[in-house]
């Protein structure tokens, strides 16, 4: 790979996020950042409930945990083992290891965040709302006994579970919603507040790192240091946890001024993490409103109007929304009864939250995120919804809506990395399901294999030249040669964008947009031997006849200037973390340069 070619990503990715990246590390292994100076005890005893839990206690309130939002998985015994990971069914051994001590990819283990599932603590939010049902104690008894194991088998700063600040703050996101959810936000227990300030410790020296890296990291943390230095400031109030709550603070502006783009999308390009980043705002939010904390700036809020109506935009009329992007799994305030697919409750509680009007006025179960956290569901008069035709110019996605169909179009436009080889991607849903889909991640640690197909351009709906990416790959999560857009044009029902890759191959992609048809001109050329054209279609009775593709509700009419040829393939898609299904996926072989015509028709 060309020295230029990293010099120029390097330059784009920012001289002093490498500078943080490179302190950091370089402070981790020499012994000089503070943090490997920490110790903590970590309380035991009460936390949540009345009276100390002992081991002998048999309260089997929840004996299933869930990961990733759909794999569930039996707890061995009355206690979770905090070092297994559903995804592998293996067991993470180093435990007694300083956790900077610990490899970011271990091979025996496999993908390191099935470890760290259980100690996100999802489990706690879903015996709080067990509580909040049943109001007999048992479920907090439940908890603290967790807890109080969670404690004794992840000593403060030893093991792979305190080994990503991110994940620390999680924790701290849901003791805290967990706090606010029990109605004890006021007068917490010593206990939480102890385990608080341990894992405000843990981030506050590695900031700068999760600062470096743009993206959801940064606004986890400082949401975990607002949150967790409010609640401990008002417990006994410090100069410590004023300065953890201030921090927090200036990063959650910082954050979003540069992060939050200013057609409301999000630095990621990334869905999922879109709602991650709001979800964490929300409850800082929520905790300013509950402790009674001055406001934050008035361009902090016009941020995440934007984001929260950039997310409103991709989210149909089920939650759903097209599986864009990067996707870890992560749902931050899973107190809903909804399915983790479903983004309505985070659209619900941040319109309410931002902008004073909730997006969804008839009750449904996106409105518990509202009752958990006792928000009232408000609405204003002659308040104008976004539309859903919209360009968003600087995070590069088109979306139109047209009767039965919505599109998403995907630009390679990147003032931040992209994760995904997605340029010109095109995904087309019908009467709200999804006819024409994105691939998704599958895992972040997983073959070679699975990380091109699902980051690469197989997995997605647009082409792929001489068997190569769209990018050249230079790391596991960093592609070189960012592309850039041609021949940008934009009108409500008609546009168009295109590129010229690393390797001179270029595509121009242009779609219409007619009552009942969407018109779709793919221009390609610059190849040397052939250019695949790959539309992944939802699971359904497919035909396909003298070039006609049809499910009785949709026909799909493939031309092209010069001869194709179309062959049935079966590809993988990943709606869930760890999780794999098939789909059926046509393809449009050229092997000289043309233009390939696709027509889209509503047979209803």
């Amino acid at each position: 790979m060309s020295l230029v070619m990293k010099g120029q990503t390097a330059l784009a990715l920012g001289l002093f996020n490498l500078f943080r990246v490179f302190k950091y590390r370089v402070g981790v292994k020499t012994g000089l950042n503070p943090v490997q100076k920490l110790s903590a005890q970590l309380p035991m005893g009460c936390f949540f409930s009345q009276s100390a839990p002992t081991g002998t206690m048999n309260v089997p309130v929840n004996s299933t945990l869930t990961a990733f939002g759909y794999l569930k998985y039996p707890v061995a015994g009355q206690l979770p083992n905090w070092f297994y990971s559903p995804l592998t069914q293996h067991i993470f051994q180093n435990t007694e290891k300083a956790w900077y001590q610990i490899p970011d990819f271990d091979g025996n283990v496999g993908d390191i965040k099935g470890i760290w599932e259980a100690s996100r603590f999802d489990w706690l939010i879903d015996l709080v709302l067990h509580e909040r049902q049943v109001r007999d104690g048992q479920a907090l008894v439940q908890l603290d006994l967790w807890l109080n194991d969670w404690c004794e088998k992840n000593p403060a700063y030893f093991g792979p579970n305190w080994k990503c600040g991110q994940e620390a703050s999680i924790r701290v996101m849901h003791i805290i919603t967990a706090l606010i959810g029990l109605e004890q936000e006021q007068h917490p227990h010593d206990n939480v507040c102890a385990f608080i300030e341990a894992h405000l410790k843990r981030i506050e020296p590695t900031i700068d790192y999760a600062i470096a890296q743009d993206n959801n990291h940064g606004t986890s943390e400082a949401a975990a240091l607002y949150i967790g230095g409010a609640v401990l400031n008002l417990w006994k109030p410090k100069s410590q946890y004023q300065k953890w709550q201030a921090l927090g603070e200036k990063w959650l502006l910082n954050r979003a001024t540069k992060l939050i783009m200013q057609d409301g999308g999000f630095s990621q390009y990334s869905i999922n993490y879109h709602r991650v980043m709001l979800d964490s705002y929300c409850l800082a939010e929520i905790v300013r409103q509950k402790f009674e904390l001055k406001p934050f700036s008035g361009q902090l809020y016009r941020q995440l109007q934007k984001a929260t109506d950039w997310l409103y935009v991709l989210t149909q009329a089920d939650g759903d929304v097209p599986n864009l992007g990067a996707n870890d799994g992560a749902r931050l305030i899973p107190v809903s009864q909804t399915d983790y697919r479903d983004f309505r409750p985070t659209v619900q509680l941040a319109s309410t939250l931002f902008h004073q009007h909730s997006y969804y006025p008839e009750p449904d179960s996106y409105d518990e995120s509202l009752t958990f956290f006792q928000i009232q569901k408000l609405k204003q008069d002659n308040f104008e919804l976004p539309s859903r035709n919209q360009f968003f110019n600087e995070s590069g996605l088109m979306s139109s809506q047209n009767n039965n169909f919505f599109i998403a179009f995907k630009l390679p436009k990147f003032k931040f990395r992209p994760s995904q080889c997605d340029a010109l991607h095109l995904d087309v849903w019908f009467k709200g399901r999804n006819l024409l889909r994105d691939g998704g991640t599958y895992s972040y640690n997983s073959t070679v294999e699975d990380l091109n197909y699902f980051s690469g351009v197989a997995s997605h709906n647009t082409v792929e030249f001489d068997q190569h990416q769209q990018m050249p790959r230079l790391s596991r999560f960093l592609f070189g040669a960012w592309l850039t857009p041609k021949e940008l044009t934009y009108s409500a029902n008609e546009f168009g964008c295109g590129y010229q890759d690393h390797w001179g191959c270029t595509h121009h992609r242009k779609i219409s947009l007619t009552d009942n048809a969407i018109k779709i001109a793919d221009n390609i050329s610059g190849f040397q031997q052939q250019a695949v054209l790959r539309w992944r279609l939802q699971p359904d009775h497919w035909t396909l006849e003298n070039n006609v593709l049809s499910n009785g509700k949709v026909e799909i009419i493939l031309e092209a200037e010069h001869p194709i040829t179309l062959r049935w393939s079966e590809g993988e898609e990943s709606r869930y973390y760890y999780q794999k299904s098939k789909v059926p996926v046509l393809e449009v072989i050229a092997t000289q340069a043309t233009t390939i015509f696709t027509v889209i028709k509503d047979l209803t």
